[in-house]
């Protein structure tokens, strides 16, 4: 089970409800599947409206007598035309829909429950129509304007980071979900004595809340930073890192895989260190010292690492941040499209669409949020030598933007419009240090042996004819031209 719910002691506890409720559903044998998709759009925006992290559907339990009487669905085996049910489903769902079933046997009778989780961003709709629970009735929510209201107004003020992950909570069985430790070193402050300081710290930071019961719930944001195991959060479970090994530069052959189950503050440095020993280096004798050289810079993997769990778009289901590693390069790609333009990264003011997140990877000192994380991958990747990195966006399935850091690859080996990238970039790292771009410095870009005077003259025109960059002067001597950016 992916969450490793106890099934018997979850169905125990909802059976103790008087009646079904607006969150709460039992069933015996129906299985068909428009059913099941507009219950989970009625379960995920009642769930919203109440305030209620998660909403269950159970078959296998009378729905008067709460009688475990088991059942013979099985969510593995349904089928909608040639597609397996829970793929169907994602399909037909809007794409903020979070579910999970899981399954068991009490007293020898089988039980399917289904968990949904409460809508966020937008309601959660079937078929383009978002559906409501009504006391055990499910209704189209458009028929209940007041409700419908009620749902919205949940949604506006709420974000997928304080949602509950997981709720209803004793304190210490809280915190033994969490890598709570981890939060106190990463911060460089002492750790309280007492389970009681430490709720202290971690409801100020929103990891954890409070709840009007006393017991306590773990948020989103919670899970995705000190989770210790990701998977015993099924609104976050999917959005796990994975990082992926390939055999040249294709995805032809996998070579190795892993998925870092904790959560991405407990995860982060393992993570860098696994990208830099997959990535080939090489060792150098200079003068009596014996140093090893890198093929891509760790300030530039870790910063571009940092921006992909940052500034994903938490929902976006079913995907998460993934790195590749190829012979020749290693994509970082994470869920969402870009909050800004893609050729302006170096001089735009920082924008998250993950606030909480984003402050919170600062102050553990994973990044920073002055919008000079682009810069430093910049330099970086030009102190090594390295072709520019390339930064690709997609639309398909709620979008996505991959950034791939390139090794190594001499002057006369690179394309055309790398050359012409890297020319770009290095105008925007000169000017953003109140410099200007040259010839002399285009070529120092590129290293000993790059190219010649003439060559630089002819790549910069290049840059010039497409619009990337523009002279200062453009009277100015040829030996003399000056370039920035041509937004500058």
């Amino acid at each position: 089970m992916v969450a490793d719910i106890d099934v018997t002691l979850l169905v125990e506890e909802l059976c103790r409800h008087d009646s079904e409720t607006e969150w709460i559903e039992f069933k015996a044998n129906n299985s068909n599947p428009e059913m099941i998709g507009q219950r989970i759009s009625a379960l995920a925006n009642s769930a919203c409206r109440l305030g209620i992290p998660t909403a269950y559907m159970v078959w296998g339990v009378d729905d008067e007598t709460h009688e475990v009487v088991g059942s013979s669905f099985r969510y593995r085996l349904e089928r909608r035309g040639n597609e397996e049910l829970e793929n169907w489903l994602h399909h037909q769902l809007t794409d903020n829909a979070s579910f999970e079933f899981v399954e068991d046997e009490i007293d020898g009778k089988h039980v399917t429950v289904l968990m949904v989780q409460a809508a966020f961003y937008h309601t959660v709709d079937f078929e383009r129509v978002p559906y409501v629970r009504v006391g055990s009735y499910t209704k189209k929510l458009r028929e209940y304007p007041a409700i419908e209201s009620e749902v919205w107004d949940r949604i506006t003020k709420s974000d997928f980071e304080s949602v509950t992950a997981r709720g209803g909570l004793g304190l210490s069985d809280a915190l033994s979900l969490l890598d709570y430790p981890k939060y106190f070193d990463l911060l460089g402050t002492p750790m309280p004595q007492s389970q009681d300081e430490v709720a202290h710290y971690l409801c100020d930071d929103e990891i954890l809340s409070r709840q009007d019961d006393g017991r306590y719930a773990v948020t989103n944001l919670g899970a995705l930073l000190l989770a210790r195991r990701l998977r015993d959060f099924p609104s976050v479970a999917r959005k796990a890192l994975r990082l992926v090994q390939y055999e040249g530069r294709g995805r032809t052959e996998m070579l190795r895989s892993r998925d870092y189950d904790g959560g991405y503050a407990v995860e982060f440095e393992a993570a860098v260190d696994m990208v830099m020993a997959l990535t080939p280096a090489r060792e150098d004798i200079v003068g009596a010292v014996r140093r090893q050289t890198t093929a891509y810079p760790e300030r530039a993997v870790r910063e571009i690492l940092a921006n992909a769990l940052i500034h994903q778009d938490l929902a976006v289901t079913g995907s998460g941040p993934v790195v590749e590693v190829f012979s020749d390069r290693v994509d970082f790609t994470n869920p969402g499209t870009s909050l800004v333009d893609l050729m302006r990264l170096v001089d735009n003011p920082p924008k998250s669409r993950n606030q909480r997140l984003a402050s919170l990877m600062r102050r553990f000192r994973f990044c920073e949020e002055l919008g000079t994380g682009w810069d430093r991958i910049i330099s970086s990747c030009e102190a090594s030598y390295l072709p520019a990195p390339k930064v690709v966006e997609y639309e398909e399935a709620g979008g996505s933007v991959r950034v791939s850091l390139m090794s190594y690859v001499p002057y006369r080996s690179m394309d055309a419009w790398d050359r012409v990238m890297a020319c770009y970039w290095h105008a925007c790292i000169c000017f953003t240090n109140g410099d200007v771009m040259s010839n002399q410095s285009l070529r120092a870009r590129f290293g000993e042996g790059g190219p010649s005077p003439s060559t630089v003259s002819k790549l910069l025109s290049a840059a010039v004819e497409a619009r990337l960059i523009k002279p200062v002067d453009p009277t100015t001597a040829p030996r003399y031209m000056r370039y920035v950016p041509v937004w500058a």
